[in-house]
């Protein structure tokens, strides 16, 4: 079954749909969400993608991130998600949007207009075996650390954002 995405401009109005692995071929400007998850002392509930992604297989990345459905609300879609590839139930917050473009593996392109969700979770996450090979909380310092020493490890958009989460998390745990 073939997948769509929303297509967008730079102030993410919609714009048509185009076929998921087509938009990443031709890196045209999408519709994207990130949910980043916290437990109750800030640390970072991470993921690592499965291998067999399409592009950005075995890197860490934030708790859970894909597309909305055309016609798909954001918020529900990333709730869906969440849901669908770690097993998770639980409030979310939008805390803020950015595009960004970047170059992936395999011939691919990145190009999004990326809604950034927050939210608290204390539990063991379920993660789907065929999306998610491994997961972790990462404590803020140590995961910034990391990030500097071995970024070939993280997918971009994980990397190009992580530091905004957190400082936005920390302001907002106050």
């Amino acid at each position: 079954m073939d997948e769509y995405v929303v297509l967008v401009n730079e102030q993410d109005e919609e714009m048509g749909v185009r076929e998921k692995r087509q938009a990443h071929v031709e890196g045209v400007l999408h519709r994207a969400f990130s949910v980043f998850l916290f437990d109750e002392e800030g640390a970072l509930l991470l993921q690592q993608r499965h291998p067999d992604k399409y592009h950005s297989g075995g890197l860490w990345s934030n708790t859970c991130c894909s597309h909305p459905r055309p016609g798909e609300p954001v918020a529900a879609a990333a709730h869906r998600r969440l849901r669908e590839e770690m097993g998770i139930t639980c409030g979310l917050h939008r805390a803020f949007g950015f595009v960004y473009r970047s170059a992936l593996d395999h011939g691919l392109y990145e190009h999004e207009y990326d809604h950034v969700f927050v939210g608290y979770y204390r539990g063991t996450p379920s993660p789907d075996p065929t999306e998610v090979v491994a997961w972790r909380w990462a404590e803020a310092d140590a995961l910034r650390r990391e990030i500097l020493e071995r970024p070939d490890q993280y997918t971009y958009w994980f990397r190009f954002i992580v530091d905004r989460v957190l400082t936005t998390f920390e302001q907002y745990a106050r």
